[in-house]
């Protein structure tokens, strides 16, 4: 049975959350909760949880603020929050889940099993501490992305990232110091995180960042020449919004 507590200022919320967990999450025990940040820190303290549902807007301070007052994390974490664009992508760079207000019950499921899935905690604080790191430059986009893998959890500055490149349901990231990391996304979900750091997407299988563009080959329809001397394809459709993107550079 995983030992669950809901931190969460809205005694609603609260109730509503712990009703759908016991209806659709069976393997799930609600142990306690808290209405505050001072009192998700005593039941974290006290209960030992396996894994937490955890607001990130309280009266009192933000989720994200408990965290760092913690000396440990050993626990799986659940977000909850209302729409909050900035945290949701700082959440996603890191890897970690989130549930958005209202709640989606197929979410819900979806989330819970994953966490079940995982079992190194020391995975679950190096995310945090991902987490942590991009939401305190709040004013800049989040700089550090996680890329798991089966045997390593990596954490890569965006700005490493030479390209990404398409293989079904994985991606294969190239780095800037010549490693390849092959995870298990969509090259569609990595676009959606890397778009806002100057990466385009010149072709359906490639994602390139514009920094490590070497110049531009018109033969055969148009390719992107980057400075690891790879060629990348550009679409018919997208070319000229490419080459006025490489003009400008």
């Amino acid at each position: 049975m995983i030992r669950g507590i809901i931190i969460e200022d809205e005694k609603h919320s609260r109730e509503t959350l712990n009703g759908m967990i016991d209806r659709y999450c069976k393997n799930v025990s609600i142990i306690a909760e808290a209405e505050s940040y001072r009192g998700g820190l005593e039941v974290i303290r006290e209960h030992q949880p396996d894994v937490i549902f955890l607001d990130i807007q309280m009266p009192d301070g933000s989720g994200f603020r408990m965290l760092e007052e913690l000396d440990s994390i050993n626990f799986e974490i659940i977000f909850t929050t209302a729409f909050d664009q900035f945290a949701i992508k700082a959440i996603k760079y890191s890897a970690l889940d989130y549930l958005l207000k209202p709640i989606d019950a197929e979410e819900l499921v979806r989330a819970v099993k994953k966490v079940e899935q995982k079992i190194s905690h020391t995975q679950v604080n190096q995310n945090i501490q991902v987490l942590l790191d991009n939401i305190k430059s709040r004013e800049a986009e989040p700089h550090k992305i996680v890329l798991s893998t089966s045997e390593k959890i990596h954490i890569i500055e965006t700005d490493q990232i030479l390209r990404c490149e398409s293989d079904n349901y994985y991606t294969n990231f190239f780095l800037s110091d010549g490693k390849k990391i092959l995870i298990s996304k969509t090259l569609k979900e990595n676009e959606e995180l890397l778009s806002d750091h100057n990466f385009i997407r010149p072709h359906k299988s490639h994602l390139v960042n514009v920094k490590y563009i070497k110049g531009f080959l018109r033969n055969d329809g148009g390719y992107i020449e980057m400075i690891d001397g790879s060629r990348i394809p550009v679409s018919r459709r997208k070319r000229e919004k490419i080459i006025e993107v490489i003009t400008h550079l």
